[in-house]
């Protein structure tokens, strides 16, 4: 089955290999995401010169390129005595030398690519791609099957067109020794396209192809010598999924375009080595989950950091198989121990990295962030002699930090706001001065602490480690933030997650890029005049059985999701996640500018809660005003309490019952 041996590429490059062909190495090409921004930017596809020296081909033509090519050295390079040293020596010369621009002559240069057919997939909803894969492509086969369902999907559309026109993209390194990468990111070649008869699901895709006219490349002054030349070596037989039809052909086209895009994005994203040596009772469900797990990615439901860390080690495990498959060709006999060893280590580092995909693909891991539970420190409790000491967080601590201070007050100066975490104890206090901070041990409060800040909020400012998971986290019994701005950057959690226990918001500003505040099952939170806004999901997320008290807050601006999942457009400033029911009790709040609701509230499907929901709507439907009684009675079977809060300008609307 599809796998394997893939070309290094460039990062906006996904490496695609045909189908039916483990172990074989494949090429890039670009994405059908990239492919549509090319089409987007210009009706043809930009051309320019580049600096690249030309992969020496053989017969007349790589004779001819290597003469032109040396005619470009300096004097005293090409000269030589043309015996083996002197050939060694210009050889060596010749390694050395800087990249030249590919030579031009007399011939004229490549016009540009036309454009390709743009992909319908893009625009898909994450239930149309599920039913494209799972019923109409796959149609509920086993994972050794998987192949040959693909290969019957692809002939069957193989067969409205044998001939046709498309762009042919490739991997630089099959043209060129020198080059660089971000300048020619692939080669791109009009090509006309013929189909060959049905292969079977062992074999590759291949097609004949030959270079079109009028000769077009995205690479002005690539000689097409050369272009003949690489065809010639490969007998004018490229892989299919190389191979991108242009627009300006019939509807069949299209639908091939189509097909080439399902079949590449399967290979690319849902299909893993694994699948066919694992028993699977359900493999399309499999196929569904890897599929949303690909829409929350793109639609920024998994935050962008932690989604590029799984990118990064979907890729790595392929370029692990890569090094392992290539290490063990390259063993013409009985191994010797040094390399049987070496080949048992890429063999278990490839294990590992395969075993962190999988719990990628576990939604039940992905419930909340892949990382949980967060905290795994104990709880330091009170010091032995039963003192509280107050930390001073500042460069230099001055008389004027503590003349507010009773003179029994046991002071310790910190320059460090995680050396003076570290050094908490329940009940201590620590006190930080205007600066900006990190702290990695926000994110493991365990101990009965207040953290305040001294002067405008603004001007304390902590941010969070882009490298670390979450930011502030506690499981302490009542822990207490006060006058601070919590600025969010990279993490991939909540900005603030309650595990258990209490937390206290007060006057504090909490500036999101990931998920906001999530109050975790059994979890309590107050909130008060804090200022939260930038969440990528809702502002404030309360979990089955959280408390949560929102007092004179502003709530605005959250749920960033690009999203065809409606469960998660309709998040705003305050989602309930019911059974059991959250406890929110919210006074004087300003909710505005969200997304999606100001409050929703996520139910499971229940005749209850549907009547509720039309009652609402019936109410809402001459205007904003709603059933003030229907509201009510919802409201408190949900233990929802709302008093004098205004929320106003949310794009979905101001309430809503949310059925999942």
């Amino acid at each position: 089955m599809a796998s394997g041996a893939r070309a290094s590429a460039p990062e906006d490059s996904v490496r695609t290999v045909s189908p039916g062909r483990r172990g074989e190495k494949g090429v890039s090409a670009p994405t059908g995401d990239s492919v549509l921004v090319g089409t987007l930017k210009s009706a043809a596809s930009p051309v320019r010169s580049v600096a690249a020296s030309p992969r020496p081909v053989k017969g007349k033509a790589g004779r001819e390129a290597a003469r032109r090519r040396l005619q470009l050295l300096p004097a005293a390079q090409a000269e030589g005595d043309g015996d083996g040293e002197g050939a060694e020596e210009q050889a060596e010369e010749e390694q050395e030398e800087p990249l030249l621009s590919v030579p031009e002559e007399d011939e004229e240069e490549a016009q540009p690519l036309p454009p390709v057919c743009v992909s319908p997939m893009r625009g898909m909803w994450r239930d149309e791609k599920v039913a494209l894969y799972c019923d109409e492509v796959l149609q509920g086969c086993k994972a050794e099957d998987a192949d040959e369902a693909m290969s019957k999907y692809l002939s069957e559309k193989l067969k409205l067109k044998d001939k046709w026109f498309g762009v042919w993209k490739t991997n630089p390194e099959l043209f060129f020794v020198k080059y660089e990468e971000a300048s020619i990111p692939f080669v791109g070649i009009l090509v006309e396209v013929t189909c060959k008869p049905h292969q079977s699901s062992s074999s590759c895709f291949k097609v004949a192809v030959s270079v079109a006219e009028p000769f077009s490349s995205n690479i002005a002054n690539i000689p097409r010598d050369l272009v003949n030349e690489i065809l010639e070596e490969l007998e004018h037989s490229v892989p299919l999924l190389e191979v991108y039809p242009v627009e300006g052909q019939d509807s069949d086209i299209h639908d091939i375009a189509l097909a080439l895009e399902v079949v590449r994005f399967f290979y690319d994203f849902l299909w893993r080595d694994w699948d066919d040596e694992e028993s699977c009772e359900n493999y399309t469900a499999l196929i569904e989950e890897r599929i949303n797990l690909w829409c929350d990615i793109q639609d920024g439901t998994i935050p962008g950091p932690i989604a590029q860390r799984f990118k990064k080690t979907l890729e790595k495990y392929k370029n692990k198989r890569v090094e392992l498959i290539e290490y063990q060709s390259n063993i013409k006999e009985d191994p010797s121990a040094e390399e049987a060893v070496e080949c048992w280590k890429k063999y278990y580092e490839i294990v590992m990295l395969c075993g962190l995909l999988k719990m990628w693909e576990d939604l039940r891991l992905r419930v909340h962030g892949p990382f949980f539970p967060r905290i795994l420190r104990r709880r330091k409790g009170k010091r032995d002699f039963g003192k509280t000491i107050t930390h001073i967080v500042a460069k230099v601590m001055t008389t004027d930090m503590v003349k507010d201070l009773s003179s029994d007050t046991l002071l310790q100066q910190h320059d460090d706001l995680d050396l003076a975490l570290d050094s908490c104890y329940s009940g201590d206090t620590v006190v930080i001065f205007p600066g900006e901070y990190q702290a990695v041990n926000l994110a493991l409060l365990t101990d009965d602490i207040i953290i305040k800040g001294v002067g405008k909020r603004e001007e304390i400012m902590i941010t969070s480690e882009p490298s670390h998971d979450s930011f502030v986290v506690s499981k302490a019994d009542n822990v207490k933030l006060m006058h601070l701005s919590l600025i969010q950057q990279g993490t991939v959690d909540g900005i603030v997650v309650v595990e258990s226990g209490h937390m206290t918001l007060e006057n504090c500003i909490l500036k999101c890029e990931g998920t906001g505040v999530c109050v975790l099952t059994g979890a309590a939170l107050t909130i008060t005049d804090s200022e939260i806004t930038g969440a990528q999901g809702a502002g404030v997320e309360l979990y089955p059985g959280s408390t949560a008290v929102l007092e004179g807050n502003e709530i605005h601006h959250c749920n960033n999701l690009r999203t065809s999942d409606n469960s998660k457009s309709t998040l705003g400033g305050v989602n309930m996640k019911v059974l059991p029911a959250p406890k929110l009790k919210m006074t004087n709040n300003h909710i505005y500018n969200n997304n999606g609701y100001g409050v929703s509230i996520l139910q499971p499907t229940e005749q209850f809660f549907i009547v509720a929901e039309e009652a609402l709507n019936k109410g809402a439907a001459s205007g904003d005003k709603k059933d003030d009684s229907m509201l009510s009675r919802v409201m408190q079977n949900l233990n929802l309490e709302m008093n004098n809060n205004k929320i106003e300008a949310n794009l979905k609307g101001d309430i809503r019952i949310v059925t999942s």
